[in-house]
């Protein structure tokens, strides 16, 4: 896939690109009424947001014998 920068795009694509990013609302770029290019900006979200959405997936992995696990010299 090929990747440009935004300052490679002509300034009133950087500008329609900038309000998306402020605004946080999809940009569709039709070509006859038909979508040709949807831009949405990438929301960051914190570690704590991330972590918050997370499930909790032990309940998929059976129980382990610990005692066919490898150990080192290591006590756990």
């Amino acid at each position: 896939m090929t990747q440009i920068t935004l300052s490679e795009l002509p300034p009133i694509l950087q500008t329609l690109i900038n309000q998306a990013k402020k605004t946080g609302e999809t940009l569709t770029i039709t070509d006859n009424g038909i979508p040709l290019a949807i831009i949405s900006p990438v929301k960051k979200k914190s570690l704590l947001e991330v972590f918050a959405n997370l499930e909790d997936i032990d309940e998929d992995f059976p129980d382990v014998d610990e005692g066919l696990l490898p150990l080192d010299d290591m006590e756990i």
